[in-house]
């Protein structure tokens, strides 16, 4: 038996399942953790939460910044981008069966017992993965609850810092930008949330998140996607990044949790 972390399908179900393939993947016994971004920008996003979905509870999720917007279009008042690829979805027929499922899934998943954890952009310094994990669970009962409010009032970059006296909307809101948007903040936790480069282009006063020399959760085992501009590297003692832009011609990457193995393969087909 074996877990498989995997970072950013965005709709690459193609080389899904050559992943899979390559690490013999047995369904009967093997896991999958997904760090975010299902869908969006890639071909085949319906594919994607088809063959998750029916994976049950072989499949651990946790939500990235694409799966939220497509969330938002589809129970709140926001319109699909042009670069959006979501149409599919939209009308098939399971639609609203993958919708209310994906809407149940977590920010953060938090394997206490084997010491792992993880989110789609990572955890601020200013977290431990409890406090991390406690705070999502308040944004994902209102997301599974009141979705349409939630969805109505998500979107923005304030406030950028945390602040435990922060009620509502905002207080949900920058949870939401730590956990599926945060690249750069600074030591007291402020976010840049406008430079997206790779890990040396800090604006100035800013890091990386899991440079930070200070972080509360350093002792837990982290995984992320999110930041394909790292391309899968994150210069952090036990920070593993997935994102390795499989959507933008890169590859697709697991990392078998047990021995920390990684696993890739192209976005393309190789040619036979």
């Amino acid at each position: 038996m074996a877990t498989y972390a995997i970072g950013d399908l965005q709709g690459c179900y193609e080389p899904l399942q050559r992943l899979l393939k390559k690490v013999r993947f047995d369904a009967r016994q093997d896991h999958l953790w997904f760090a975010g971004d299902l869908v969006n920008r890639g071909p085949e996003s319906l594919e994607c939460l088809r063959f998750i979905h029916q994976l049950g509870h072989r499949a651990t999720v946790v939500l990235g910044n694409h799966d939220l917007h497509m969330l938002a279009c589809w129970y709140g008042d926001r319109k699909s981008k042009g670069s959006d690829t979501l149409q599919p979805v939209f009308e098939a027929p399971d639609a609203g069966l993958l919708m209310d499922w994906l809407r149940h899934q977590p920010l953060v998943h938090h394997d206490a017992a084997r010491n792992w954890c993880m989110s789609h952009a990572g955890l601020p310094p200013i977290w431990s993965a409890r406090k991390a994990r406690r705070l999502s669970q308040e944004v994902e009962y209102v997301l599974q609850n009141d979705g349409k409010s939630f969805f109505s009032a998500m979107y923005g970059n304030q406030p950028d810092v945390w602040d435990a006296r922060l009620t509502g909307m905002d207080r949900y809101r920058i949870i939401v930008n730590y956990l599926t948007r945060m690249r750069f903040i600074d030591a007291n936790g402020k976010l840049d949330l406008n430079t997206k480069e790779g890990a040396g282009s800090s604006p100035k006063g800013y890091q990386p998140w899991f440079l930070h020399p200070q972080r509360k959760a350093a002792d837990t085992r982290l995984l992320f996607g999110h930041w394909a501009a790292l391309e899968g590297k994150a210069d952090a003692k036990n920070v593993w990044a997935l994102d390795t832009g499989c959507v933008w011609g890169g590859t697709l990457t697991a990392l078998r949790l047990e021995d920390q193995k990684r696993f890739s393969v192209p976005a393309q087909k190789p040619t036979e």
